[in-house]
């Protein structure tokens, strides 16, 4: 009994439900903004907060959290300029739509596959929570290597044309990740003795650059070209579309929560593996991938928001944040005279009980902030391209700005928009090299403290990967994935394929 009344406390405070609105209402429209984040504003609010009460204070967080996560996905659709590292997935598919006049439909189909993805999160949380805080205990620094080598492999998965160009484009992110000092030894890497360098370069200045300002210096190209005109007469996705696409977003919320639950990753990485797995497992989408399939809207929406419940564990039942959020969460909680992590879980049930109610009460106004306003953001796809082209580059240079406000973020964005624009006209995907750029700190950091545990010894590195099984399954889906990429493979498969016909 105590347990529903800590869970209905959200419900049946109308200053609570009040917050979470405000908050989950904030998020959307902060989260659509490029380079306003999720993690600027929650530790924003803390210095407004903490001489509130507690719950006050949590619920106001978690509807920002929530609708943050979401509200990515607008920009991401209408102009290219994923809002959030976790919408770069969602443009793939959706800014095709919407140059075809679907905008509607994309940004439909998004909002409620994030509503489905955000409730299996949050389900999973309240019935599963110390199980997989178990699980992802289990991971090594030679998991976590592993699992950031996995997700390099999905350049195949983003790279639309050439392997090649995408194993480049990966590498070059990966390179520009490794830019600044060591981590570990404090020793210059690709500084070139230059003090702007040292400092390393931030990655949403290169996910600005190379999304907004590539996409505003094609706009160049059709200036004078008539805008398309959106459809938007059907913004709910039919019946028939959820249920053909249950058993997909199904599977690609479970990846959103496993991930979202080590701790370190987050929404990004589950939204770009769900995607390469939706890519491999639909047969026939109705559209292409990179060219509008609804199921590459469906996959990295139904993922990032799942990862929201997924990264709440870790940081409940453990103390351990799941991503940059819930670690500042954690601070919020220690304010406020919490400690997070086992002995909550035992002293105060109810706070438990009660975040988990807030999630699904943000949750639902996620939902219904998602499908209002759209006639009113479509709108900004039909501006003549004269007044769009000046937009983006408007909200691509504030929020370069914003992260650090830096000058110096408005350059790197700048010349990685020109970067960008080329490779684009030459046919270099995008997507793999922010893919790099997230991934290095994670591939580079983990390598170090993996060799340096087994005392920088080779053989009792890739030992401890044989022998061990979570390492030994990571390791053979990486061989997996990495010969399914390869020309031999295609061959064989067009091969068998015929045969069977």
């Amino acid at each position: 009994m105590e347990t529903l009344m800590a869970f209905l406390t959200v419900f049946t405070h109308p200053q609570l439900l009040l917050l979470v609105g405000v908050g989950t209402f904030a998020g959307v429209y902060v989260g659509a903004i490029p380079g306003l984040s999720v993690t600027m504003a929650v530790s924003i609010l803390i210095s407004f907060t903490f001489t509130w009460d507690v719950l006050p204070a949590i619920a106001l967080m978690i509807g920002i959290y929530m609708g943050g996560v979401y509200g990515g996905s607008r920009t991401a659709i209408l102009l290219n300029i994923p809002g959030a590292p976790s919408a770069i997935a969602t443009a793939l598919d959706g800014y095709p739509m919407a140059q075809r006049g679907e905008a509607g439909t994309a940004i439909g189909v998004t909002t409620v596959m994030s509503f489905f993805g955000g409730f299996v999160g949050i389900a999973v949380l309240a019935i599963a929570a110390p199980f997989v805080s178990d699980f992802a205990l289990t991971f090594q620094p030679r998991d976590y290597m592993l699992l950031a080598v996995l997700g390099i492999l999905l350049v195949g998965s983003l790279s639309s044309g050439s392997l090649i160009k995408g194993i480049f484009a990966g590498a070059l992110g990966l390179a520009i990740g490794a830019v600044g000092r060591d981590p570990l030894t404090f020793t210059e890497r690709f500084t070139f003795d230059l003090q702007i360098m040292q400092g390393g370069i931030s990655f949403i200045a290169v996910m600005i650059g190379m999304f907004g300002v590539s996409e505003a210096l094609l706009q160049l190209h059709h200036v004078d070209k008539d805008t398309v005109k959106q459809k938007i007469s059907r913004i709910v996705p039919s019946f028939g579309t959820i249920r053909k696409h249950l058993p997909l977003s199904l599977q690609t919320s479970s990846i959103g929560v496993i991930i979202g639950a080590l701790p370190g990753t987050g929404g990004d990485i589950a939204a770009l593996m769900a995607y390469d797995h939706a890519k491999r497992v639909t047969k026939t989408p109705e559209r292409a991938f990179g060219d509008g399939a609804i199921e590459g809207l469906v996959a990295p929406e139904t993922a990032n928001n799942a990862a929201v419940g997924g990264a709440f564990i870790p940081m409940m039942t453990l103390g351990i944040p799941g991503d940059a959020v819930t670690a500042i969460m954690i601070g919020a909680l220690y304010i406020h005279g919490l400690n997070p992590g086992p002995m909550l879980m035992i002293e105060r049930p109810d706070m438990f009980w009660f975040i988990v109610g807030a999630l699904v009460v943000a949750n639902v106004f996620m939902l219904i902030f998602g499908l209002t306003g759209i006639k009113i953001f479509t709108r900004i796809v039909e501006m003549p391209r004269a007044v769009l082209i000046p937009l983006i580059m408007l909200l691509s240079i504030v929020g370069a700005y914003a992260v650090n406000n830096s000058l110096s973020d408005v350059y790197w964005m700048l010349g990685f928009g020109f970067f960008g624009y080329f490779m684009r006209h030459y046919g270099y995907p995008l997507g793999p090299v922010i893919l790099g750029v997230i991934l290095s700190r994670l591939l580079d950091d983990n390598w170090r403290r993996a060799i340096i545990s087994e005392r920088e010894d080779l053989g009792r590195f890739f030992w401890g990967i044989i022998t061990s099984p979570l390492s030994a399954t990571l390791l053979a889906a990486v061989i997996l994935i990495f010969v399914s990429q390869t020309p031999l493979w295609t061959r064989v498969k067009a091969k068998l394929l015929s045969t069977d016909a």
